[in-house]
């Protein structure tokens, strides 16, 4: 099954923290909606003289009109620094559903899946293999077969498997929270209860 199929976003920087994901400034609020505005924020405008910067870095590659899509290809270590869940919200309301690094930090990881966004880990030499693609041609499809646990560079064929908890991968794959998720086995939930019910009844 195909959870994405998109072009990539390159940035190919090591060791890219929360802070630079989304500055603290911008914590203040408390929904997650709006948050992708000013991801990578202090990267994706110049500094302003005086005031807030609006003016675009045209080096910055959220900036570059050749690249866009639905996944983000970073570089090793992604998502390190302070346990900020607005790092997720920031990456999903900008629009991205999977960030694809040789390494993630811990909480990162784990504050993605929890927001229906995939850290999808891969070996470096593979990670290496896909920004040589994305760079020689930005228009390179990346397919993401969650069902399967695969990711493959279309043009080039070359594919690798990667690992997902049981239990995230069936949110991901239906779009559930964990509330959600509970929710989804209380039929399951009630016929155990009848069962020991009707087991108690028995021996009672």
């Amino acid at each position: 099954m195909i959870f994405v199929q998109s072009t990539c976003v390159p940035l190919p920087i090591e060791n890219v923290d929360t802070d630079q994901i989304i500055p603290a400034r911008f914590l203040k609020a408390t929904s997650r909606e709006g948050f992708g505005q000013n991801l990578f924020r202090d990267w994706r405008y110049l500094p302003a003289v005086s005031g807030a910067a609006t003016t675009p870095n045209p080096d910055f590659v959220l900036n570059n009109s050749l690249y866009s899509g639905q996944i983000l290809v970073a570089g090793k270590n992604f998502g390190c620094g302070s346990s900020r869940e607005h790092a997720a919200w920031a990456l999903g309301d900008h629009g991205f559903k999977v960030v694809i690094s040789s390494f993630f930090a811990d909480i990162f990881k784990d504050n993605a899946l929890n927001n229906n966004l995939l850290p999808l880990k891969v070996e470096e030499h593979f990670l290496q293999q896909l920004f040589e693609h994305i760079f020689a041609d930005p228009n390179t499809l990346v397919t993401i077969d969650l069902e399967n646990q695969q990711v493959q560079i279309e043009k080039s064929g070359l594919a690798t498997t990667f690992d997902i908890t049981p239990y995230k991968k069936t949110c991901l794959l239906k779009g559930y929270d964990d509330i959600d998720y509970l929710l989804s086995k209380s039929a399951d939930t009630l016929q155990f209860e009848r069962k020991q019910y009707k087991y108690y009844q028995a021996y009672a």
